[in-house]
């Protein structure tokens, strides 16, 4: 039981030293930009460069709806992804995401006035969605989740599409070359 005890000690030592080491070459001061000014913060982390033509190519995938009236933090990833790649050095135009929307989130797809008398509550996303479209973000929604949910093409904000389904989405993003953020 001592040796036990000592050698998980140990390896709790290791791990509070890694932690703080890591704590020290990152700060802790997080803000927004250079892209979006109201989503998206991140910290600044030294010794990480990117090569001069880095890119990506991602597929953010997001199932759960948040509080009815709050931006989901699931949707903001994707200008917080942005944002602290553009002010480490990656290029805008060498960005290339896409967010593909199911299950109860799929409401969050809904127009202003949709979405409150649904929910009683103001689209907490509508505006974060809008400014990532207007960044190039390819916002997708599940057409199956959309059905389920009562969800019409007409209803759904500017910009939004639907696909077949949420498989679909991904499928048709990965023959384009895009990877799946995993959450």
């Amino acid at each position: 039981m001592r040796i036990a005890n000592r050698i998980g000690s140990a390896s709790l030592a290791v791990a509070v030293s890694l932690l703080m080491t890591g704590l020290a070459s990152a700060k802790s001061d997080f803000e927004y930009g250079p892209v979006f000014e109201d989503f998206g913060k991140h910290a600044a982390v030294e010794g990480v460069s990117f090569a001069k033509n880095q890119s990506f190519k991602i597929a953010f995938d997001v199932a759960t709806a948040t509080e009815p009236g709050e931006v989901n933090r699931k949707f903001e990833s994707l200008a917080r992804f942005i944002n602290m790649h553009v002010a480490n050095g990656v290029k805008r135009e060498n960005l290339s995401l896409a967010l593909v929307v199911h299950g109860s989130a799929t409401e969050e797809m809904l127009k202003a006035e949709h979405f409150n008398k649904r929910k009683g509550q103001p689209n907490g996303n509508e505006i974060l969605l809008s400014a990532l479209m207007e960044q190039g973000v390819e916002v997708i929604v599940c057409g199956q989740s959309a059905a389920a949910h009562g969800v019409e093409k007409s209803a759904l904000i500017d910009g939004v599409k639907m696909d077949l389904s949420a498989m679909t989405a991904h499928a048709r993003l990965a023959q384009k070359g895009y990877s799946v953020n995993p959450f």
